[in-house]
This record gives structure tokens, sequence and C-alpha cells, in this order.
């Protein structure tokens, strides 16, 4: 396979490995998927590896066994944890494969081919641990710690991977920014789908300013219809989230340039999705919307050329 021979991945345990992260990737995440086609081949590894684990964690808390107990499914999250960590601390990933543990492997491996500070992976198994207790944050403050465990976190693990023209401190920030549009993005997608699982990520106070509390989302979407004060708040939240997707912006020319394609493309799609919820009215207690696939094509077309561009042009002054 290409990918693996351009980033040096040789040993057969750990090609199995890295395949498994791919399939991952691209069965779940589609935008991810579609971003992560214009890295260079040598970087995708790392970015299926990263996306695989995240993946394995939160299908843990999201989509446990109709018949586990909250503390079984807390449990099956700590045995999560456990596993990562003896990945990290050096186990064979020969082993680990052996044991059936290819996405840590993946993972393990990554980590220290690209320097990835381990408590990056801590912090966000940490919010996965929130997602069984908590259900309501009061506002942006308290759904902070949230956040940057669960979206922060993986902008720095990926920024080694994707590199940058200078200090890494320097992009760290926007890095992390970006995660978190991603991930309030997510939030205002997937409100009626949290709803389901009892969850409201949607700060209260931001929420009450527009007469909106759990009781009126969850009239909404028990009866198919969004009521006008909730599209206010709505409409509130997509303009707080664009404002940070335009402070994240700032970092993409910090990035090494064969990256920016790709981080640009995620942008806009992602981006596009708040676009869609403004196209349907706010109905997103009833449905789910999605940047359609020719939107897709249309947006990640032009970056595929100028990512092969950049790295052509790489490769001849080479």
């Amino acid at each position: 396979m290409s990918e693996l021979d351009a980033a040096g991945i040789t040993d057969p345990a750990l090609r199995e490995a890295y395949t498994t992260c791919r399939a991952l990737n691209a069965a779940h995440g589609r935008t991810y998927f579609l971003a992560t086609r214009l890295l260079a081949p040598a970087q995708r590894p790392a970015i299926h590896a990263l996306y695989g684990f995240a993946r394995m964690a939160d299908d843990v808390v999201d989509d446990p066994d109709a018949d586990a107990s909250p503390t079984a499914v807390a449990a099956r999250l700590e045995e999560v944890r456990a596993r990562m960590r003896r990945g990290l601390d050096g186990t064979d990933p020969r082993t680990l494969v052996a044991e059936g543990e290819p996405v840590v492997a993946a993972l393990a491996d990554t980590v220290a081919r690209h320097g990835i500070e381990h408590r990056h992976l801590e912090d966000f198994m940490d919010s996965m641990a929130m997602d069984l207790t908590v259900t309501d944050y009061p506002t942006f403050d308290d759904l902070a710690r949230y956040v940057h465990g669960s979206a922060a976190v993986i902008g720095l693990q990926v920024l080694p991977v994707l590199g940058t023209v200078g200090p890494r401190e320097e992009a760290e920030p926007y890095a992390a920014d970006l995660g978190v549009a991603f991930q309030v993005t997510n939030f205002l997608r997937d409100v009626g789908e949290d709803l389901d699982r009892g969850r409201v990520y949607l700060p209260h106070a931001e929420l009450a300013a527009f007469g909106v509390d759990r009781d009126l989302l969850t009239w909404c979407r028990a009866r198919g219809h969004t009521d006008a004060r909730v599209r206010r708040a709505l409409a509130h939240l997509v303009a707080r989230t664009r404002a940070v997707y335009r402070r994240a912006d700032q970092g993409i020319a910090l990035l090494h340039p064969v990256s920016r394609p790709c981080v640009r493309t995620a942008r806009v799609l992602y981006g596009g999705i708040l676009d869609e919820i403004v196209a349907a009215d706010y109905d997103v207690l009833r449905r789910r919307v999605a940047v359609g696939n020719g939107r897709r094509a249309a947006v990640a077309l032009p970056h595929l050329a100028r990512a092969v561009g950049t790295r052509w042009r790489r490769r001849v002054v080479a």
C-alpha cells in the first residue's frame, strides 16, 4: 500500500494495524477521510490512527450494549484507557496486534513517530468519561473543559503530523480553536440525537437568553417542530461558532504548505454544515443536516489540485 510505504511502515503487524484504522476512518468519518486524501501519502496513516482510536473510545460512550449499566460502560472506558497506556508505555506493536489491539498499536506507533504528547490522549479520555456523568453545561466556561479534551486536543494531536513553518507553539492555539469549532458544529447539527441520549451540550445560559430550555427542546424533538425561540437561539450559536472559525483561520498559514489544502477543505466542509443548518431554517431537531456529495466534491477538487501541485513542486525542487 503506497501510503504505508511512503510513511516507512514496513512491519507486517503495524501495516495490518494502520489498515484497520484506515478502514474505520473511511467507514465512519466521511468529512475527515475526504480531507485526509489531500495530505501527502506519508501523513495519512497517522491521521487514520488518531481517528481510529478516537472512534473506538467514542463508541464505548455513545453506542454501548443495550443492557450495559452506566457502571459497566465506565469500566469499559477505563479499560480502553488502560489499553491505551499500555501501548504508549512501549508494548511491542506486534504483541498488541496479536492480542487483537490493532488500533492501539497504530496509535502508539503514531504517537512515538510524531512526538505527540501523552497528556493530549489523557485529556481526551477524561472528556469521554465526562459524557457518562455530565448531561448539561450551564455556560460556555463550564463546557470549556469538555471541549478541550474532546476537540481542542484533537487539533493538538494532529498538528505534529501536519507540520508547521515556524515554532509549533505558535500554531497550537489556532489548531485548538479549529477543533473546538468542529465540535460545536457537531453539537448544533446533532442537538436532537444528543437529546435522545440525555445530553444537552449547548450551554443553558445561551439557550435561556432566548427562552429555551431542555423541556422546550424535548417538546420540539417529540413533535418534529422547531419553535421560533429555538431558531433564534441556534442562529446566535451559529454566529458564535463562525467567529471561532474566523479566529482559527489565521493559523492555516502557519501550517506546512503540503498540509494547508487538507485543513482548508475540512474547515470549509465543516463550516458548510453551519450553512446547511441555516438553509434548513434551523430545523435540526427533526432531522440531521449534511453537506451533500456534490458540494463535497466542489470543495475538495480544487484543493486536491493544489495539494498535488504543491507536492509535485517540492519533489522537483528537491
